[in-house]
């Protein structure tokens, strides 16, 4: 008889932390599935169709059989339009062979820390910020450093905070301008500050053209010592379609590509003929859409206010706002699912976000000013029977 061996799960795997953004969707998605009515204002994810013309050259790439590998950097035409997109809204001069397009901006970041980050070396990140940041660094076994960043500051980098926390293993500085999940902006001179620190940065760009006051900067404009994420999924209501790219400084080039060639091997064939598309006829429709978006951020942030959990900084980009509901509690996770239980409104717990962002919830405002609405109804009834 063979010796039976047990299976082993890595610890990397035991011990990465859910994304709770999700944890409360498919759970609202447990409770729809009984019959019961929820309003979504927990996942960032446009409730636009793509626009027709994007949809229409995905189709008419398939039949034209545009369906085999491209090259690992991506098509030259799709960066080629990349490269006149940041020229055209940034006025910056890039090369095609900078960029290497990913099938979503997550990969593009796993390649960024896989070609940066030796065991232990560390990653300076605001908290709150993205959830997925710090995981996916410790899963490449980087150590992600958090640097706290305050609403009565404007959730932005204190510089001389940044210093402090600055050491012989640090990588990279990171920065997403719009924010998720606080909506913030940093103005040309925050980015300007930060690049002059003399550190490669890496810059989170895709809420860039969600902004309702002011102007996105891209870290470009200030440094080319750094790496820069973007793509079409927010900007382009593409989601689905996991669609993103990279831009890097040319020595970092080869590295990233060999990274991509043997664990992804290029992004989906058609879709990228898409973007194509998406980068030359589609200006119109993110107007459009970025208008609605701030249609309905200016209606959150007044029912917010009226409520009693507005922050003291308006969010100004991506489409998201932090309710700061510390006056209630100290534990924003058993509210989150308290308010999904009682009051049928699906938010995320600031916890997600850090340990910064506890006594927040998250709201996202990418869905029907209906839906809004009626959330905001229910959570103004749900406080209301926590402050009686």
């Amino acid at each position: 008889m063979t010796q039976r061996h047990d299976f082993q799960i890595t610890e990397k795997a035991n011990s990465i932390k859910p994304f709770l953004a999700m944890d409360v969707m498919e759970k609202a998605q447990q409770q729809e599935k009984s019959g019961l009515n929820i309003i979504h204002l927990e996942v960032g994810e446009p409730d636009f169709d793509t626009p027709p013309v994007i949809k229409n050259a995905a189709i008419e790439a398939i039949r034209d059989d545009d369906t085999h590998y491209t090259n690992s950097m991506g098509k030259l035409e799709l960066r080629e339009e990349i490269v006149n997109y940041y020229h055209r809204k940034y006025h910056l001069k890039i090369s095609p062979e900078q960029i290497i397009v990913t099938s979503g901006t997550s990969p593009a970041m796993y390649l960024i820390f896989a070609a940066t980050l030796e065991h232990g070396d560390e990653i300076i990140l605001s908290d709150p910020h993205y959830a997925c940041y710090p995981k996916m660094i410790k899963f490449l076994g980087g150590k992600p450093i958090f640097v706290p960043v305050y609403e009565e500051e404007d959730f932005k980098y204190d510089l001389n905070l940044i210093k402090k926390y600055i050491t012989s293993r640090t990588k990279l500085i990171m920065v997403n301008s719009p924010a998720n999940p606080t909506g913030m902006i940093y103005s040309k001179e925050d980015l300007a500050a930060i690049a002059n620190l003399g550190y490669y940065t890496l810059s989170d760009e895709i809420y860039h053209g969600l902004v309702y006051k002011g102007k996105e900067h891209s870290m470009l404009e200030f440094t080319d010592r750094t790496f820069i994420l973007n793509g079409f999924s927010k900007r382009y209501a593409m989601t689905g379609w996991r669609l993103g790219y990279l831009i890097a400084p040319p020595e970092y080039i080869r590295p990233l590509q060999k990274i991509q060639q043997n664990f992804f091997i290029c992004a989906n064939s058609f879709i990228q003929t898409a973007g194509i598309v998406a980068l030359k006829e589609c200006d119109e429709e993110v107007t459009n859409m970025a208008e609605i978006y701030n249609q309905r951020r200016i209606y959150l942030l007044k029912r917010l206010q009226e409520i009693g959990i507005a922050c003291k900084v308006e969010p100004t980009g991506a489409f998201y706002a932090l309710a700061n509901v510390k006056k209630y509690t100290n534990n924003s996770f058993q509210m989150a699912f308290d308010i999904l239980e009682k009051a049928r409104v699906a938010v995320t717990p600031g916890i997600d976000f850090g340990k910064n962002a506890e006594g927040y919830l998250r709201i996202s405002y990418a869905t029907s000013l209906e839906n809004i609405k009626e959330g905001l109804n229910r959570l103004e009834k749900y406080f209301q029977n926590c402050r009686a």
